[in-house]
C-alpha cells in the first residue's frame, strides 16, 4: 500500500511537471534582472519577444514577383495567432509605399537600388534592417511582434509554428530572436531526459549484471532505478521545479545515486547462502542498512546548505539530491527488501552434502563411518551420533 500511494503519486506529479526554465531562475534571486523580469511580466506580459525575420540570401527585390512572395510571406506570419500585426515593421513596405505615392518605378535595379538610400534619409532607423553592397541585397530583415506568450508551451509552440510558416515561404527566411536559444530546448527536453534516463538505466544493468552475478536481481535493480526516476520527477512538480537542462543533468547524474543502495541490498541479498529469502534478506538489511542510512543522511546533509542559496541553481541541486537520497534509502531498506523475499528469488541455494542431508533427515545407513573426533573425545559412539543428529535437527539453517 506505501509503494502503491509512493508510485500514484510520482506518476500523477510527472503529467504535472512543467517544462522550461524561467529566464530570471538563471541569475540571483537579489539581482536586477530578476526585478527586470518582474516588471515585465507585470506589465507587458501582453507582449512577448520581438521576432526577426531574415532573408538569408540575395533576391531581386525589383522584381514584383519577389516583392509578392515576400509580402505573402509576411501575411502568413501576420495570420498567426502569437503575431500582432499592427506592430509589424517591414522597410519593404514602406519603400513601395513611398514609391506608388510618388509614382516612382520600382522595377528596374538601378533605380531600384539607386533610391533606397533616400528612404534611410527619411528614415533612418531602416538602414540597420539591409545590408547593401554597391548594387546588391546581399540580406535584409524584417520584424513581426508576438503576443500572448505567457508559458514555456507557448514559447515552444510559437516557436515551431514561426519555423514551419518560414520553411514553406517560396523566399529563403529564417525567424530569430536571442531568446531562442532556450526556446529551443523546451522544444526537445521531454525527448532527451527519456533518452539520457533510458541509456543511463541501461548502462547500470549492464553493470548490474557484472557485479551481481543473477539476472534476476540485477532486473530488480534496475527496477528500483526506474521506480526513483518516476518519483524524483514527479515529486519535482509538488517541489516547484521545472524540468528544463538544469534539473535534466541533475537527473541523469543522480541515476549513479539511485542505484547505490539498492544494488548493495541485492548483492547482499544474492551472495547470502542460506536457503529462506527471509533469513537472506535479514541478514542483507543487518549488515548494510545501517551503513547506507549512515551514507544517505551524510549526503543530505552535506548539500542542505545550498538549500538556502539565493540561485535557482543550486536550489534545484539540493532539491533533487534529496529527494534521490530519500527515494533511494526507501527503496534500498523498505520497497525492494519486501520485493526480493515475494517475488525474488534469485539467490543460490547452498550446495549440502550428502552426508549432512542424511543427518537433518535421519536417513544415514551407517552412522558410524562418521568421523565425531571433535565430539565425546573421538569416541564414535551412538550416543555421539544421536547427540549430533539432534545438533543438525535443531539447526534452523539445516536443508
Amino acid at each position: 500500500m506505501l509503494y502503491g500511494g509512493y508510485l500514484a503519486s510520482g506518476i500523477y506529479g510527472c503529467l504535472q511537471v512543467q517544462e522550461g526554465i524561467d529566464l530570471r531562475n538563471l541569475a540571483s534571486d537579489d539581482s536586477y534582472v530578476s526585478s527586470f523580469y518582474d516588471k515585465e511580466e507585470k506589465y507587458f506580459s501582453e507582449y512577448g519577444p520581438r521576432v526577426m525575420v531574415a532573408i538569408t540570401k540575395e533576391v531581386p527585390y525589383w522584381n514584383s514577383d519577389v516583392r509578392n512572395k515576400i509580402e505573402r510571406c509576411m501575411e502568413s506570419f501576420e495570420n498567426n495567432s502569437y503575431v500582432n500585426k499592427a506592430f509589424s515593421e517591414s522597410w519593404l513596405r514602406v519603400y513601395v509605399t513611398v514609391a506608388e505615392r510618388f509614382n516612382l518605378d520600382l522595377n528596374n535595379q538601378n533605380y531600384f537600388i539607386g533610391n533606397v538610400s533616400r528612404l534611410f534619409v527619411i528614415l533612418p532607423e531602416f538602414q540597420q534592417d539591409m545590408q547593401l553592397e554597391w548594387d546588391v541585397i546581399k540580406a535584409s530583415r524584417f520584424f513581426i511582434q508576438t503576443v500572448n506568450v505567457t508559458t514555456a508551451v507557448d514559447e515552444k509552440n510559437m516557436l515551431n509554428q514561426l519555423r514551419d510558416i518560414a520553411k514553406d515561404c517560396d523566399i529563403p527566411l529564417l525567424v530569430y530572436h536571442p531568446a531562442f536559444i532556450y526556446f529551443d530546448q523546451y522544444t526537445v527536453i521531454i525527448q532527451n531526459t527519456i533518452q539520457n534516463v533510458l541509456v543511463a538505466a541501461a548502462a547500470m544493468f549492464v553493470i548490474s549484471i557484472l557485479l551481481i552475478p543473477n539476472p534476476l536481481c540485477a532486473l530488480w535493480v534496475t527496477f528500483a532505478i526506474a521506480s526513483i526516476i518516476v518519483g524524483v520527477t514527479g515529486f519535482m512538480s509538488y517541489w516547484q521545479v521545472n524540468l528544463d537542462s538544469i534539473s535534466m543533468i541533475n537527473l541523469v547524474i543522480c541515476i549513479g545515486f539511485s542505484v547505490d543502495f539498492s544494488s548493495h541490498i541485492s548483492y547482499a541479498y544474492v551472495s547470502n547462502k542460506k536457503p529462506k529469502v527471509n533469513d537472506r534478506i535479514i541478514d542483507a538489511l543487518h549488515s548494510l542498512g545501517y551503513p547506507i542510512l549512515q551514507g544517505g543522511l551524510s549526503t543530505i546533509l552535506g548539500v542542505v546548505a545550498l538549500s538556502a542559496s539565493a540561485s535557482y541553481i543550486f536550489r534545484t541541486f539540493f532539491k533533487i539530491i534529496f529527494l534521490v537520497i530519500a527515494f533511494g534509502m526507501l527503496h534500498g531498506l523498505v520497497f525492494l527488501p519486501v520485493f526480493l523475499t515475494l517475488f525474488g528469488n534469485c539467490g543460490k541455494k547452498p550446495k549440502v552434502d550428502k552426508s549432512d542431508h542424511e543427518l537433518c533427515t535421519g536417513t544415514i545407513k551407517n552412522p558410524h563411518s562418521l568421523d565425531f573426533s571433535g565430539d565425546h573425545q573421538g569416541q564414535n559412539d551412538n550416543s555421539s551420533y544421536y547427540k549430533f543428529q539432534n545438533r543438525y535437527r535443531s539447526d534452523p539453517d539445516c536443508p
